[in-house]
C-alpha cells in the first residue's frame, strides 16, 4: 500500500504548495497526535535554518497543544540530535522541520518514534488516514504546554563527544567544518573545537535563505578549495539537517559516503570490532563491494533510503551501513544517520593510526558511476514499460557483466534516477544517456 504524503523521509515539498502549507501542517500535527500520543504526552520539535521553519514550527505547535500534547521547542538542531533527545527526554515522539539537502524554497516534516527511530510504514499509513479529519481541540484543562528548550542542545553535543574512543581527542588536527548554513551550525563547530582541533568554520552563517547554497555535502567545492588553502588536515561537509557528511582530504579531494563507510569498516575489521555484514544500497559504488570482499567482509545492498539500510542491518545483525550521499549508520553509536558522529569516527581513526584520510581511502577503487535525474511531469511505473525493460537489457548486454544499471524513482523529488557504473567511463556515459532518453520519452507519452 503506497503512502500519499510520506516519502522515504517524511513529507516534503515546495513551500506554499500542497502539502507544504500551514493548513496541512496543522492537520498533520493533529493526526500525528491522535496516532502517536492519543492520551496526551509530549513531542520534541527541532528544525533547520530555513525561513519557513518558523511558520511550520508555529503550526505544528498549535496542532499538538490543541490535541493535548506538550511541546519542547529545540530550535535549530540536527535531525540526529532530535532523534537522540526525543529518546533522552522520554518524549512520545519527535519532529524535524527540514528538507535536508534541498534549497530553502523547499521544506519538510519528518517524525521519530519514542526510541529515536523512523516511524514504521504502518504508523505513517495511520497518520495519513486521519489527515483529512478536522484538527482536534481538547478541553482547556487537557491542553498541552509549549516550552522552548534550545539551550539543552548541549546534551546532544556531550553525546557526540562521547562517541569518540576513550582517550582519543582531535588535538593536533586542523579541520575545516562546513555546516551548509544549516541545522548543525552551532553544535558541530563547538563539538570539534571542544575535542581539541583547530577549526576553520565555513557555511556557519545562516540567514534563512542560504542553506545548502554553494556549500554543504551536496556542494563541497568551497570546502575543497579551503582545506588545502589553509593547509588543513581534512574537512567535513554536513548537509542542511546534519544527517549526512562528506569529507575532503588534505589535497582537496572529496571522500564520499562509500569511501567513508569503507574506512570505518576496514578499521573495525582490523581491530576485530566489526559485527555482521556492511550494508549499502543499490547505488553504492561497486568499488566498495570489491574492496570489502578483498578483506573478507560481507556486503549487502538495500533499497535506497536509510530506513531500508536500517531494516537490513537489523535483519542481518550488522551495525554499519550507509549511502553514497554520506548518510551513514553506526548503530553501536546512534539510532539514525548522524553526519557529525560519522565524521568523528573517521577522524578518530586518523588519530589512532596516524594515517591521512587520503591514505585510508586509497585501497578502495571507485568505478566510474554516472547518475542522471530525469524530471517527469507524472509518475510512471518503470516495471510496466516494455521499452524501458528492453533498453535496460540492451545496456546490460553491452556491459557484459562488467557494470551495473539502476533505475529508480526518487522518494523526495519528481524524478527518475538513471545510474550506471563500470570500468569503461565512456561506455558508462553512453549507456546512461541512452537510458535517460528512453525514460524521458516514456514519461512524455
Amino acid at each position: 500500500m503506497s503512502r500519499k504524503y510520506f516519502g522515504t523521509d517524511g513529507v516534503r515539498g515546495h513551500v506554499g504548495r500542497h502539502p507544504m502549507t500551514v493548513e496541512f501542517a496543522l492537520r498533520l500535527a493533529s493526526a500525528a497526535a491522535r496516532v502517536l500520543a492519543p492520551d496526551g504526552g509530549s513531542v520534541l520539535i527541532g528544525k533547520d535554518t530555513r525561513l519557513s521553519g518558523y511558520m511550520f514550527e508555529s503550526a505544528l505547535e498549535a496542532g499538538f497543544v490543541a490535541s493535548g500534547v506538550s511541546v519542547k521547542l529545540m530550535g535549530p538542531l540536527p535531525t540526529p540530535g532530535v532523534a537522540y533527545l526525543t529518546q533522552k527526554f522520554g518524549c512520545d515522539f519527535g519532529v524535524v522541520i527540514s528538507a535536508s539537502h534541498n534549497l530553502y524554497e523547499d521544506n519538510g516534516i519528518k517524525f521519530f518514534d519514542r526510541t529515536g527511530g523512523k516511524l514504521s510504514d504502518a504508523l505513517e499509513h495511520a497518520i495519513e488516514a486521519r489527515i483529512d479529519e478536522p484538527p482536534t481541540t481538547v478541553e482547556s484543562q487537557r491542553l498541552g504546554r509549549a516550552v522552548r528548550t534550545d539551550r539543552e542542545r548541549t546534551i546532544y553535543q556531550d553525546f557526540c563527544r562521547s562517541t569518540m574512543p576513550d582517550g582519543v581527542t582531535l588535538e593536533g588536527l586542523k579541520l575545516v567544518v562546513d555546516c551548509a548554513n544549516g541545522a548543525a551550525y552551532k553544535v558541530a563547530p563547538r563539538v570539534v573545537a571542544d575535542l581539541g582541533a583547530e577549526i576553520v568554520p565555513i557555511g556557519c552563517s545562516p540567514n534563512g535563505r542560504n542553506i545548502n547554497d554553494g556549500c554543504g555535502s551536496t556542494q563541497p567545492s568551497l570546502l575543497q578549495l579551503t582545506v588545502p588553502g589553509v593547509r588543513a588536515d581534512a574537512g567535513m561537509a554536513l548537509d542542511g539537517d546534519g544527517d549526512r557528511v562528506v569529507m575532503v582530504d588534505h589535497l582537496g579531494r572529496t571522500v564520499d559516503g562509500d569511501q567513508l563507510l569503507y574506512v570505518i569498516a576496514r578499521h573495525r575489521h582490523v581491530t576485530g570490532t566489526l559485527k555482521g555484514p556492511v550494508v549499502g544500497t543499490v547505488m553504492s559504488n561497486l568499488g566498495l563491494e570489491h574492496a570489502l570482499a578483498a578483506l573478507g567482509v560481507p556486503f549487502r545492498r538495500a533499497a535506497v533510503g536509510d530506513r531500508y539500510v536500517l531494516e537490513l542491518l537489523r535483519e542481518t545483525g550488522g551495525e554499519l551501513g550507509g549511502e553514497s550521499s554520506g548518510h551513514l549508520l553506526c548503530l553501536d553509536k546512534t539510532t539514525t544517520g548522524d553526519g557529525l558522529v560519522s565524521a568523528l569516527q573517521v577522524l578518530a581513526i586518523m588519530k589512532q593510526t596516524g594515517a591521512k584520510l587520503a591514505e585510508m581511502v586509497a585501497e578502495m577503487p571507485k568505478y566510474p558511476q554516472i547518475l542522471l535525474n530525469v524530471r517527469t511531469p507524472k509518475r510512471i511505473d518503470l516495471s510496466t514499460r516494455p521499452e524501458i525493460a528492453a533498453a535496460v537489457s540492451a545496456a546490460e548486454a553491452r556491459f557484459a557483466g562488467q557494470g551495473r544499471i539502476v533505475l529508480r524513482p526518487s522518494g523526495t523529488e519528481p524524478v527518475i534516477r538513471v545510474m550506471a557504473e563500470g570500468q569503461d567511463e565512456a561506455l558508462v556515459r553512453e549507456v546512461v544517456e541512452t537510458l535517460a532518453a528512453v525514460v524521458r520519452q516514456a514519461a512524455a507519452d
